[in-house]
């Protein structure tokens, strides 16, 4: 069952890039992911309520509430970098770098958590990082060393921190049901989010939000809200070093529907390496 949650994550996250590309076209980054984490709040304390964990509240022990805490920092420092890489560039450029932590955290699962690295797996880290590799071109390292827009900066960026935010989250809800935990470290990323724009000075452009991209904005966060509930349970039912390879098939909808809303187009090479990130990915589950 755990494997089927992880598939619904790939979903729900292939469409929160897409909705957030669409909500920061004109509005900044980290004022629109300061908005959007209200929404996942509220979904997922709702999701809390509903299961009935809200009374587990009192029994989450100080070493599991210290890696929620930790969990949420990480996710948020993905988040902002993330959506500042989107906004600024390519989402079929963006997301296979996001995606490619699936490699640093299956050498995470195996250092920190004893999980092991199978040949299949071996093969499929290779792929993916032969993939990830094909999908960035010369002229984004080129932009990236001339001190351009900086996208690919903030792509890695996302990565590193979506990495850490696996390994500690799945420490932090061995102890705890998974909706509670997913609640909690949400709160973390919400103050994390605003102390963030209150540091930039951008508080005042909340306001300014044109009202169609608050829609995608909200949007966004109710499909990450799906997305993270999704994957949650299935980290606490499963292995993290399935899980997160499942989860990071939701590149195949992120960039069909770029090409589609976006008509942002692979060459040849990047087709290339997005057939090897995929091959990878499905390797792992053998």
């Amino acid at each position: 069952m755990w494997i089927l949650f992880a598939f619904g994550s790939a979903i729900f996250a292939g469409a929160t890039s897409i909705l957030a590309k669409c909500g920061i076209s004109r509005t900044d980054s980290t004022v629109a992911t300061a908005v959007r984490t209200i929404v996942v709040l509220v979904f997922s304390w709702l999701m809390v309520f509903v299961a009935g964990s809200q009374d587990q509240i009192s029994s989450v022990g100080g070493k599991t509430f210290v890696f929620l805490v930790l969990s949420g920092l990480a996710t948020g420092g993905s988040w902002l970098c993330y959506f500042k890489a989107l906004q600024i560039g390519d989402i079929n450029k963006v997301v296979p770098i996001d995606k490619s932590s699936t490699v640093l955290t299956i050498l995470l699962a195996f250092v920190l958590l004893g999980e092991e690295i199978s040949l299949t797996k071996g093969i499929g880290v290779v792929l993916i990082g032969v993939g990830t590799f094909m999908m960035i071109e010369k002229k984004d390292v080129a932009e990236k060393k001339e001190g351009g827009k900086g996208w690919l900066f903030y792509a890695v960026g996302s990565a590193v921190f979506a990495s850490m935010t696996a390994i500690l989250g799945k420490i932090g809800i061995s102890g705890v049901e998974s909706n509670l935990g997913t609640a909690i470290r949400t709160g973390v990323v919400l103050i994390m989010a605003w102390i963030m724009v209150f540091a930039t000075g951008k508080q005042h452009q909340v306001r300014d939000i044109p009202r169609k991209e608050l829609v995608f904005i909200c949007l966004s966060g109710l499909a990450t809200g799906g997305s993270w509930l999704c994957y949650y349970k299935a980290l606490h039912d499963g292995l993290a070093s399935v899980v997160v390879p499942i989860d990071k098939l939701s590149i195949l909808i992120t960039i069909a529907f770029s090409y589609i809303v976006f008509e942002e187009k692979l060459t040849r090479k990047s087709a290339i390496g997005l057939f090897f990130i995929v091959a990878g990915t499905l390797i792992m589950l053998i």
